[in-house]
């Protein structure tokens, strides 16, 4: 193993340009320049774990050597899952996929609402007999482990994935990953916190202003809002968050114009900061800074590329930039009258962008409907 260079800028080897934000943020490809020697790049990748996360035993380590074969079109689906107890199975409180269509230059990022309604097929690894619910019951129906025990919540991105290939017509996925936001503080915190605009008033529903949990009331509204106290507030403006601000903040939704939607516009620009105080200066030319920051991701994630690592995805996605990275916003209605709140039911021309995603015709797809095109910055 290499020893790290310690004089002068160190040198960013090409291929790895999309390796750490790939780490903390997988798919979100900033075109982030990170990994600056391969003793780093060993660190990172080792610290990442894997996962069988679609159930084909595909998930065997590779050495940490990138490899250049990856082809396009890739569909990869991220999950990102509320901080919970461990004994409780989790919910995916984000999903995202990302389509890189064929030469591996352009990205589009969409995120599936998590209160949609839809049919998720029965799952006998969980006993889970199917049925129609909202698309985050997926995660949590599929890490059941019959006769009891710790959720697994690799059998629940399974099913998830099971769910949206009827939901999409994606018939297999390149890559995953399950992101746990709670290890976000500490890749945030390693960072030295990150800078955002606060788009609209955004207050808190778990945490008062100095970061410790409100008082929990089950009786309080019909258990809508069983929260109560002094409230962490975030107002319009710039502002610099620390770990538990950033997560607090992406979890929010009740206030929000669109509710959940708001909160996936805010889940996004969250990102797009993240991966900006990733890629300064002040991180990139810190080997102390660079190597906290780089671990931290590694372990707020399980990841499965089908035989290919972190690295191979580094490597592959090299030339990716930031300004060629589109997000995609997919609406949808309330399904039920008052007081009987379903889920939601993608509009209908969510069926033709997914045949786009499939056939790999996303641009031609938008130019025609512009409207899908998120509008992140205020």
């Amino acid at each position: 193993m290499g020893k790290v260079p310690v004089r002068g800028r160190p040198k960013v080897p090409r291929w790895a340009r999309l390796c750490a934000i790939f780490g903390a943020l997988l798919m979100v490809l900033s075109g982030g320049v990170l990994v600056t020697t391969q003793v780093l790049v060993a660190r990172y990748a080792g610290s990442v774990k894997t996962g069988d996360l679609f159930g084909d035993e595909a998930a065997q380590g590779a050495p940490v050597q990138a490899r250049s074969d990856l082809k396009g079109p890739l569909n990869i689906l991220l999950v990102g899952i509320d901080p919970r107890e461990e004994d409780t199975p989790p919910l995916s409180d984000s999903i995202m996929i990302v389509h890189i269509p064929a030469g591996l230059q352009s990205a589009y990022v969409f995120s599936i609402p998590r209160d949609t309604f839809v049919e998720i097929p029965a799952f006998p690894k969980s006993g889970f007999r199917g049925g129609r619910m909202k698309i985050n019951a997926a995660m949590s129906e599929g890490s059941l482990v019959p006769g009891g025990g710790k959720p697994d919540a690799s059998h629940g991105f399974e099913l998830l994935s099971k769910t949206l290939t009827q939901l999409t017509g994606i018939q297999r996925f390149d890559a995953g990953a399950i992101i746990n936001f709670d290890g976000f503080k500490k890749v945030v915190d390693a960072m030295g916190g990150v800078d955002m605009y606060i788009d609209e008033l955004t207050k808190s529903e778990h945490l008062k202003p100095d970061g410790s949990k409100r008082d929990y009331n089950p009786r309080r509204n019909g258990n809508e809002h069983p929260y109560e106290g002094p409230q962490a507030v975030y107002k319009v403006g710039n502002a610099h968050l620390s770990g538990w601000q950033a997560l607090d903040f992406v979890r929010q939704r009740y206030g929000l114009q669109g509710t959940d939607y708001g909160r996936q516009r805010h889940q996004r620009q969250f990102l797009k900061a993240m991966a900006k105080k990733a890629t300064s200066s002040d991180v990139i030319t810190s080997p102390g800074k660079l190597d906290a920051v780089l671990r931290a991701a590694g372990q707020s994630l399980i990841f499965n590329g089908r035989g290919y690592t972190v690295v191979d995805y580094g490597f592959a996605l090299k030339g990716i930039k930031g300004d060629a990275i589109t997000t995609v916003t997919i609406k949808g209605g309330g399904i039920g009258g008052k007081g009987d709140y379903k889920g939601e039911e993608l509009e209908p021309a969510a069926t033709d962008f997914f045949k786009a995603v499939v056939n790999d015709n996303v641009d031609s797809f938008l130019l025609n409907h512009p409207a899908f095109i998120s509008n992140d910055t205020p």
